[in-house]
């Protein structure tokens, strides 16, 4: 997009609680099942069904909304959001308008390594619709739809951004800090492939410079971090593109097709005024009392900022490694649980991030699932600083631990696989090796001291990796020069 342009742009993040029941009825929220199954007369608005609010989503949005560091409104009401569409039964959504929950909170995000913060215009709790099953990618392409309302009531809370955001990077780093934390809070399980978090993007441009926003697009529903960038960066490229060929943006409602990479129009964005909000008449309002907020603060967990900080000033770890280390609360605590097990906490990191690491994605578990506990990782980590095993044979060790579950110290006995400390037996491997390989000594000899590093190998190999390589090295230097 041509520099003389800005983006602006403001964000509507949906998330679905994790909460056992709906909103207003007995319904599971479990994820999939059979289409239509998980409904009854009161998510299906039927006559008169009447709903029953849920306590757990007014708890979870308090937690919210400490954590976005919001005011939290004593008073606040549902509404009736009318409006038609296929997959909402009772031709209205009950929200919040109002008085919403929560109100004027904000979150620091990070991004080219400067710090901004995006202003949260406010939180509010309201149910969530059914789903539209389409025949084809899109509802454009489609010959018909059918309507899935295993979704419907399920809770949802409304994060709404003030317009503070001004490009696709950033919007992917806001969103992805709110998933961690609604993570953290545990009160969403986050995850965007299945609808649980959902994100709205408001895109508008103008000239840079100017005080007055452009008309914005609203594109509906982008449920992944690539997809929320992408989007935004297509559609303020298609703006600034139609204003500069002399046309005009219309203010409409569009869809994002992930597979050609562009916005499409879905219909004329609908104003406030279309909705005809008016109190919902079947739910008496909430008062939330201070000591009711102040036991929800009280219980609010450590978050990956305090994390990070944590982790750098206590555990001395690179603010990079910290961060990677605390977007999942879960890869934070086992970082915790093996540092507590009496391991050094840079080791634990660099095993972290390394070969543990691989092994967790390569069977696409988390760290809370780790076929290697804490425990045994800080076993084996004391083992290494011992001297009873190399970091070479580590990289063994942590691969039986893993496929078996023992513990370091009983794969070490079982396998034979005790560090070779004793220099007799290292001296013999070592002038045997000089001996097989004249070539590298003489290298060595001539000048090219890379050259031992091949004869190390030799005798690593011939020890099947168990000799201490402190002392190889040491040895092949001292027979090297007599």
């Amino acid at each position: 997009m041509s520099s003389k342009y800005e983006t602006v742009i403001g964000l509507e993040v949906h998330t679905e609680l994790k909460t056992k029941s709906k909103i207003f009825c007995g319904c599971t929220t479990e994820f999939g099942g059979d289409q239509n199954t998980h409904v009854c007369p009161v998510c299906l608005g039927l006559p008169g069904a009447m709903p029953v609010l849920n306590k757990k989503v007014v708890e979870y949005a308090i937690k919210v909304g400490l954590a976005l560091n919001c005011d939290i409104l004593h008073f606040n009401k549902f509404d009736r959001k009318n409006y038609y569409y296929p997959d909402l039964p009772k031709n209205y959504q009950t929200s919040q308008y109002d008085l919403p929950i929560c109100l004027n909170g904000h979150l620091d995000i990070e991004v080219d390594g400067e710090t901004k913060r995006i202003g949260i215009t406010r939180i509010h709790m309201e149910e969530d619709a059914g789903k539209l099953v389409h025949s084809g990618n899109t509802i454009s392409d489609s010959n018909f739809s059918n309507v899935d309302y295993n979704r419907t009531g399920v809770p949802l809370l409304e994060i709404v951004s003030e317009p503070d955001i001004r490009s696709g990077a950033e919007a992917k780093a806001y969103v992805e800090k709110l998933r961690s934390i609604l993570q953290y809070l545990e009160v969403s399980d986050g995850r965007m492939e299945e609808g649980s978090l959902r994100c709205d993007c408001n895109v508008s441009v103008r000239l840079r410079g100017a005080s007055e926003f452009g008309t914005r697009t609203e594109t509906k529903n982008v449920n992944s971090l690539t997809g929320i960038q992408k989007a935004i960066e297509y559609e303020a490229l298609r703006q600034a593109q139609l204003i500069e060929d002399g046309g005009t943006v219309d203010q409409e409602t569009r869809t994002w097709d992930d597979a050609q990479g562009i916005t499409l129009g879905m219909r004329k964005k609908d104003a406030e005024n279309d909705y005809r909000y008016f109190p919902e008449p079947d739910l008496v309002p909430i008062v939330i009392t201070d000591e009711e907020i102040e036991a929800a603060r009280k219980a609010l967990p450590e978050l990956q900022d305090a994390k990070i900080n944590r982790f750098i000033s206590e555990y001395g770890l690179p603010r990079e490694d910290a961060t990677i280390l605390t977007v999942s609360r879960k890869t934070a605590d086992y970082l915790d649980a093996t540092v507590q097990a009496g391991a050094d906490p840079k080791t634990v990191s660099n095993w972290m991030l390394g070969d543990l690491s691989k092994m967790i994605n390569e069977n696409g578990l988390t760290f809370a699932e780790s076929k290697v506990s804490p425990e045994n990782l800080a076993g084996m980590i004391a083992l290494i600083e011992k001297g009873t095993i190399s970091g070479k044979i580590a990289k063994k060790v942590i691969v039986s631990m893993w496929e078996s579950g023992k513990d370091a110290d009983t794969i070490v006995k079982e396998e034979g696989l005790v560090q070779i400390t004793d220099t007799g037996a290292i001296e013999e491997i070592v002038k045997q090796v000089i001996a097989n390989n004249p070539q590298p000594v003489a290298d060595f000899k001539g000048g090219n001291g890379k050259a031992i590093g091949f004869l190390v190998g030799q005798v690593m190999k011939e020890s099947k990796g168990r000799a201490n390589p402190g002392m190889v090295n040491e040895l092949l230097q001292k027979f090297l020069k007599d």
